[in-house]
């Protein structure tokens, strides 16, 4: 009889990792397999574990700051104490495993990790790598690595650049991943993504577990004829998406914990009339801009909820000229259950920095966008949201890189009343719980990867 699966999934210590990481955790368990759940001991710590995933184990690496303290704001250097640190307690921690007879069958790992699966080869373990950006991104990395790089490296800085590749819409500048840019402060991100790259082309037709569903990037999709990429998203809880489980609300994963009083607020206000605005875990907005921000909110007289994180973001808050108005006109809390709100009645709109995590979730919840882009895969999320999937529009930056608040008016009231922008994402709303309900594509597509496990060779 043969044994049961028992995987290591493996994510990055971010929230916008982490996040889609458990959720493929919770969709390998479905499947029957066992599953520990793995990224930074500081983050294990700082996880709200109030509602864990039941029957999932947890295990931690070191990032070189499990004692809590803030990691490196030199995120290049950040990465590298993750790997140094982390496939030194990776090794420690399979060692130990193997010794007590309860050895990993596979790992599944998230982005900016290359080094989990260069760790598991040295203990015979085959992997898996999760993709939790749309495909398109990858598909651009893929040909940045292989044909374009020199092309692009010519062309992103000219604002008039233009570039088309297989299976995407014409991309300019601003489109692009912003680490492509030299000058970008996070360039050496792209070191560790042609590693990547690098490792799968070791593999034979590596299968790549992709963060969307099949209808909404089916070309991108198979694009790439030496990877195997398969979409098993939308990756957000079960109670917003398929409706299996009802109690499954949230990630089980978050890192922030707070009071859940803007849901009354939310009630009082009639459907489709707030603007959810948040920019995400990371990204840092200067007092100028969030002053715009806050000018261009008042603007449109639309209620709105506004999330400004503990430190930096709540400061800006209190330093804001119209901070009265804003009060009686809105709400700002330090945190909330993002994909709660987004499934709320009430909420019209949803002023986003365009992550990924953030862009699917307003897909799943069938929100319309205005896309506020600051770095990485955002340009791009921006564009597919704007131009092909027709749920949003993305803001345009003044001269000195500004965003002013009468376009941020200008947006907010365009979405607000977009009656096609609605229909748009209504579509894509059914379409992913289509495929996320037994039956459908992510679900067919996870359950076949379970059943084909143990298959993945290497070139030799």
């Amino acid at each position: 009889m043969a044994q049961p699966h028992n995987i290591l999934v493996v994510a990055f210590p971010a929230q916008g990792h982490i996040n889609p990481a458990l959720q493929v955790a919770k969709l390998l368990m479905n499947q029957g397999v066992r599953v520990t759940f793995m990224t930074s001991i500081s983050a294990i710590n700082r996880m709200n574990r109030s509602s864990p995933v039941k029957g999932l184990s947890y295990a931690g690496f070191s990032d070189g700051n499990d004692d809590g303290s803030k990691p490196e704001h030199d995120i290049n250097n950040y990465i590298y104490e993750v790997e140094r640190c982390g496939s030194s307690t990776l090794r420690e921690f399979l060692a130990a495993r193997n010794k007590n007879g309860t050895q990993f069958t596979h790992i599944v790992y998230s982005l900016i990790l290359p080094w989990v699966a260069v760790v598991g080869r040295e203990f015979y373990i085959p992997s898996t790598f999760h993709w939790n950006q749309p495909a398109s991104i990858l598909a651009l990395y893929y040909h940045y690595m292989k044909d374009y790089g020199d092309v692009i490296k010519k062309g992103i800085e000219d604002p008039s650049f233009v570039i088309e590749l297989p299976g995407l819409p014409p991309l300019k500048s601003h489109d692009l991943p912003s680490f492509f840019m030299p000058s970008d402060p996070n360039y050496a991100v792209v070191p560790t993504m042609r590693r990547q790259i690098e490792l799968l082309d070791q593999e034979t037709n590596p299968k790549v577990l992709v963060n969307v569903f099949d209808a909404l990037e089916s070309e991108v999709l198979q694009a790439i004829k030496e990877y195997n990429m398969v979409g098993i998203g939308p990756l957000v809880p079960s109670a917003f998406l398929d409706g299996k489980d009802p109690s499954d609300t949230s990630f089980g994963g978050d890192l922030f914990k707070g009071t859940r009083d803007y849901i009354h607020w939310l009630n009082s206000k009639p459907e489709n009339s707030v603007i959810y605005v948040s920019f995400g875990s990371l990204a840092v907005l200067a007092k100028s801009q969030t002053e715009e921000i806050a000018r261009g909110l008042l603007a449109t007289g639309f209620p709105f909820l506004w999330v400004m994180r503990e430190g930096g973001e709540r400061e800006k808050e209190e330093k804001l000229s119209c901070k009265e108005e804003l009060e009686k006109q809105g709400m700002i809390v330090p945190w909330c259950s993002q994909v709660e709100i987004l499934s709320h009645p009430s909420v019209g709109c949803f002023l986003t920095h365009c992550g990924w995590n953030s862009t699917i979730e307003s897909l799943v919840s069938g929100v319309p966008i205005v896309a506020f882009p600051q770095w990485s895969d955002q340009g791009t999320n921006s564009k597919l949201a704007q131009d092909v999937w027709k749920t949003g529009v993305r803001v345009i930056k003044n001269e000195e890189g500004t965003v002013e608040s009468h376009e941020i008016k200008r947006c907010l009231e365009l979405v607000m009343g977009n009656e096609e922008m609605r229909r748009s994402a209504k579509k894509w709303k059914d379409l992913a719980r289509e495929a996320a309900m037994e039956g459908g594509s992510s679900y067919k597509n996870i359950k076949v990867f379970v059943d084909e496990l143990g298959k993945t060779s290497l070139r030799s």
